[in-house]
């Protein structure tokens, strides 16, 4: 079945912070037909930051949403399908600061989308992070202001493809938990990114606020990794839902049952049954 594209878009100026977390913490969240991706072992969660530019949905710009700063949490799995592994990314909490993207995401793919007052400051050179500039991410929620910053402290570099920061940067597939209970599967296209080192790495997040007590122990101690990502255009193609076995794929119906929560900001959107929500409220 031929793919349709959802979203284009430039994800760019990627902070990427990388925590090595007990996989018995994720297991709930781990959607029917995948399994934990391993990097050597290690389980990781990581704290992602980036600015959507150029953004479109079904092809159309939306007035005032085409570029926009987004920060989620995310962890890695795996599945085995007919052509190999197929190898994506679960959401936690994606938090943005545009209501109709929240909206769109939480429809068409029951994401976990929060909208809040999100901004990125950014030292760029050349529509690039400069050498020795900072990229710093801040968003208010539970009352209190938060932040992740780091200043780029290398050149680029290609992604080795056996290398760690190859792990968290090339999951080409998004995974989450459809409104009946099935497993949504999306690919996501873009070219290999490259990296850089980063220094002076500056971290104040209310862990246990946004995104459980659970989840906090992992938090306690610095990052295993952290890098920036330079980015590319990128191709979000439709969902389609992992069938009972036995059953083909199927692509998620046109229309879905209508997000019976207002959107404000600081507030959840959605409230259909996904993957265990994290606690925002």
């Amino acid at each position: 079945m031929a793919e349709n594209r959802f979203l284009t878009a430039d994800w760019r100026h990627l902070l990427a912070l990388n925590y090595e977390i007990d996989s018995a913490v994720l297991a709930e969240h781990v959607p029917p037909g995948t399994e934990l991706d391993f990097d050597d072992g290690r389980c990781y969660v990581s704290l992602v930051a980036f600015r959507f530019e150029r953004t479109r949905v079904l092809g159309i710009p939306i007035p005032f949403h085409t570029t926009f700063p987004e920060v989620n949490l995310r962890f890695y799995v795996r599945r085995e399908a007919d052509d190999g592994t197929r190898r994506g990314v679960v959401f936690l909490r994606e938090l943005v600061n545009r209501r109709a993207v929240a909206l769109a995401a939480n429809w068409a793919y029951n994401e976990n989308y929060r909208v809040v007052p999100i901004r990125a400051d950014l030292s760029l050179d050349g529509g690039e992070i400069a050498e020795g500039g900072t990229a710093r991410f801040e968003w208010r929620a539970h009352g209190r202001s938060h932040h992740v910053a780091a200043r780029r402290s290398g050149p680029w570099r290609r992604l080795d493809p056996s290398s760690h920061e190859a792990f968290i940067a090339e999951h080409y597939f998004g995974y989450g938990v459809a409104r009946d209970g099935r497993t949504i599967e999306y690919r996501v296209a873009h070219p290999s990114w490259r990296h850089a080192d980063v220094g002076d790495v500056e971290i104040d997040v209310g862990w246990a606020e946004m995104y459980g007590r659970q989840f906090a122990a992992a938090f306690r101690t610095p990052p295993y990794s952290a890098f920036v990502l330079d980015g590319s255009p990128v191709t979000v193609f439709r969902p389609t839902k992992l069938q009972r076995p036995d059953a083909r794929m199927e692509r998620l119906p046109a229309k879905a049952e209508p997000l019976s929560r207002t959107i404000l900001p600081d507030s959840p959107v959605g409230t259909a049954a996904r993957t265990p929500p994290l606690p925002f409220d």
